[in-house]
């Protein structure tokens, strides 16, 4: 792989459904009970940066997975994650709950994580490590 993540673009896509279909939904929002701003700015600044990281290679970055069983890997791991990620979506739907959210927020930070550690992506790493536990902790306020 060069620039350009297929394979990421797709996971990013599939991820995405859920949550345009919750956002049309949902026109007016829901209240964030995560009161601290610095945590909402890393995670923003975390989850912008690891849809791009995940689409988007920059050279020279570390990019570029160790062998075949490690895209194999990648593949596999990312896809289970991604359908578990959709599943919770179903099974979770209409409800609230820590449970709940918790699988909409782990899941979703492990796909970045994993990404990032299977494609030894140094930038997706990174931002996954800002996105991981804000955002985790961040769900974890508004199931409160």
């Amino acid at each position: 792989m060069e620039w350009f993540n297929v394979f990421g673009l797709v996971f990013m896509i599939i991820i995405m459904i859920p949550n345009v279909i919750f956002m049309a939904r949902n026109k007016d929002g829901f209240e964030n009970n995560c009161k601290n701003r610095a945590v909402k700015i890393i995670e923003q600044i975390g989850r912008i940066g690891c849809f791009i990281f995940m689409i988007f290679n920059i050279p020279n970055t570390g990019f570029g997975f160790r062998s075949g069983g490690a895209f194999v890997a990648y593949l596999i791991i990312d896809s289970v994650l991604v359908l578990a990620y959709c599943v919770s979506w179903i099974i979770f739907r209409g409800k609230r709950g820590r449970a709940r959210s918790l699988a909409l927020s782990v899941l979703p930070s492990a796909v970045f994580l994993f990404s990032a550690a299977l494609s030894n992506s140094y930038p997706l790493l990174a931002f996954s490590i800002l996105f991981a536990p804000t955002h985790i902790l961040i769900s974890y306020k508004n199931a409160e």
